[in-house]
């Protein structure tokens, strides 16, 4: 399992109520699954219309299932940004 910080923006801080929070998990999915058990309610719907990046990386249209995670990386979520 790999170590790390999941990092949340906008809503998505606001819905989990804090700003970041230690990750230890292998794939996006499974951190994500263990996000939404410790913050149930708005933040799995914020979720759902987020994007992430990975240690800076966007993860776009791929699988979470297959988005491995890196021992001391990092998990943006970026719920969508109004504005221009």
């Amino acid at each position: 399992m790999a170590a790390g910080t999941i990092r949340y923006w906008a809503a998505a801080k606001a819905a989990a109520g804090v700003a970041e929070e230690p990750y230890t998990a292998e794939t996006l999915a499974e951190a994500l699954d263990a996000a939404r058990e410790r913050h149930p309610g708005e933040l799995v719907r914020v979720l759902q219309r987020c994007s992430f990046l990975i240690d800076g990386d966007p993860v776009g249209t791929r699988s979470h299932e297959t988005v491995r995670l890196a021992e001391g990386g990092t998990v943006e979520v970026l719920p969508p940004f109004a504005g221009g």
